[in-house]
Order: structure tokens, then C-alpha cells, then sequence
């Protein structure tokens, strides 16, 4: 089987926590994921939206994207208004031949709200996810007949966080709508993040390996913490420096045949975590784990 060993800038860059962000250029965060060993990354507020632009910046450091977060608001909106919002990042997407768009819905999100206790996080009845579902089978399904599909992220804080809530949203959603995988929010979210991948392995179309400190987790008061709380706190690593079983995981996935990119996304504080050698971390135990898995990893 295939695979190929990616990572995204949060690392160095963070998006909602501007403090937790290394003072290094798009060339030089390039230049430490490809020393490291990967060949992708997703993208990030410090890439360029022009593919003229972009293409030669990748050349130079042998790296390609291997996806990125879209700020998807489907939940409250409708799909022709979406179609729209995300016209100009699918068109760079497909000129520079990425897998996939990550969508990640941010209406009534608060992952980036650190004054919102985690506990507060919008609740979906059943009905509610029967509707969202239609919509984002819509999109999907257009994005797709575009050239560049969406892989949907489940993620800590928003609106499909939890195991039931990717278990309602799989139910009431078609096939066009992949799932990105991604075990750190489920392990954070109090899901079993083996079962996940046997429920909707069909599904699973991207990867992100985010590891857990799960004594962090633990202490989490969710009542009176936020996401960005635990983010400071440093919940999140690297695969190979926190809690979660890798060869487990991949194994897992390696016995539905997944083939495509397993991503490192660990946002971290860059003092207390150097983005350089987290990512030397986290390349080498996905190289162990993927070699224990059968994968063949691209180079």
C-alpha cells in the first residue's frame, strides 16, 4: 500500500493564536518540513493564493500541498452562497494538484473563541444533523464534480465533535461527503478512535495523525476551559511524543486498504515545542509505525 507523510504549518504558524507562532517565512517553514522528511503541507495563512506564485515556492523545497483548511459556514448558510466562498481556494487547489479541501464547519464553532468554555459548544438534535447533512452531500457532491472533493473534520469545539456526532452526520450524509480522520480530536473528544475507523472506514478519504498528552486532557476543566485554553496547555503533540497508540491506528487503517496522505497537525507552543525537531519527532515514529503497518511511504 501507498502513503505519503505530510504536515501542516500550525506548527510553526497559528492561526487562532497568533502568539503561538514562530517567526519563520513560508521558505524557511517549507524548508524544515522537507528536512524532516515530508513531502507535503497542508496550507496556511502565510501561502500565497496565486498558483504562479505558489508553484515555484513548492519547487523549490520538493513539497506539494497535501490539503487545507476551509472555513466552511454551510451549517447556518446555504450551498450556492458556499460555492462562492470557496471558488478561489478550489481553484488553487486543483492548479497545484492537492488531494482535497478540509472543511471544517465554523458556523456556531467556538474553537477560536477562548472566552467560550468548551462545555458551550453547539448542540445538534438529530433533525438538525438530518438537514446539515443534506447540505453538505450538495456540496460535496459539487465540489467533487469540480475536480477537487472536500474531506470533512470532525473537530474539538464545533458543531461534529464527538464519536455520536460523526456517527449522526456518516447516517444522514452520502457517500460524496469523505471524512477526514483525525485521531487526536477524537481521542480529545472522548471517542474511541479505533471503532471510528471501523465505523466509516468507506468514508475516510484524508488522515491527520494528532497525538494527545492525555494527562492534559484529563485535567481539563470543560466547564471553565476553552479549546485554546487546552491548546496553550499544551494538549496537542506530535505522533511519538504523546498517548495515542500509532501502530494501532495506522494498522487499523491499513487493514481497510486506506492509501493516501496521513498529515501531522499538532499545534503547539514553539518555545516549549520547536517546530524543527517536533517534526523530526513525528516523521520519524510515522516512518516506524507505517513500516509495522505494510505501507510503502513516498519519498
Amino acid at each position: 500500500m501507498q502513503a505519503n507523510l505530510g504536515i501542516a504549518p500550525i506548527a510553526w504558524w497559528n492561526d487562532d493564536l497568533p502568539e503561538l507562532s514562530d517567526d519563520v517565512s513560508l521558505e524557511e517553514c517549507l524548508s524544515q518540513a522537507r528536512q524532516a522528511g515530508f513531502t507535503g503541507m497542508e496550507t496556511g495563512r502565510r501561502f500565497p493564493m496565486e498558483a504562479a506564485v505558489l508553484r515555484p515556492i513548492l519547487a523549490r523545497h520538493g513539497m506539494r500541498v497535501c490539503g487545507g483548511w476551509f472555513s466552511g459556514l454551510l451549517l447556518d448558510g446555504d450551498v450556492e452562497a458556499e460555492k462562492d466562498r470557496i471558488a478561489m481556494q478550489m481553484a488553487l487547489f486543483k492548479a497545484v494538484g492537492a488531494p482535497c479541501i478540509v472543511y471544517g464547519e465554523t458556523a456556531g464553532s467556538i474553537q477560536g473563541d477562548r472566552s467560550a468554555p468548551l462545555a458551550t459548544k453547539r448542540r445538534l438534535s438529530e433533525d438538525d444533523v438530518k438537514l446539515y447533512g443534506r447540505k453538505m452531500t450538495a456540496f460535496a457532491e459539487w465540489c467533487a464534480d469540480q475536480g477537487m472533493p472536500i474531506s470533512y473534520h470532525h473537530h474539538m469545539a464545533a458543531p461534529i465533535e464527538t464519536e455520536p456526532e460523526v456517527d449522526l452526520l456518516m447516517k444522514h450524509s452520502g457517500p460524496a461527503l469523505r471524512l477526514l480522520y483525525d485521531a487526536g480530536h477524537m481521542a480529545f473528544a472522548g471517542g474511541d478512535v479505533l471503532r471510528v475507523i471501523d465505523n466509516h472506514h468507506a468514508r475516510i478519504s484524508h488522515v491527520h495523525t494528532k497525538d494527545v498528552r492525555q494527562a492534559v486532557v484529563d485535567a481539563i476543566d470543560r466547564s471553565r476551559e476553552s479549546f485554546l485554553d487546552a491548546v496553550i496547555k499544551g494538549v496537542f503533540t506530535v505522533p511519538g511524543d504523546g498517548s495515542l497508540d500509532f501502530v494501532a491506528i495506522v494498522s487499523r487503517l491499513a487493514s481497510y486498504r486506506y492509501e493516501g496522505w496521513f498529515v501531522v497537525e499538532a499545534e503547539q507552543d514553539p518555545v516549549k515545542s520547536p517546530p524543527r525537531e517536533m517534526a523530526k519527532i513525528g516523521h520519524q515514529e510515522l516512518l516506524r509505525v507505517m513500516a509495522a503497518a505494510g505501507y510503502s511511504v513516498g519519498a
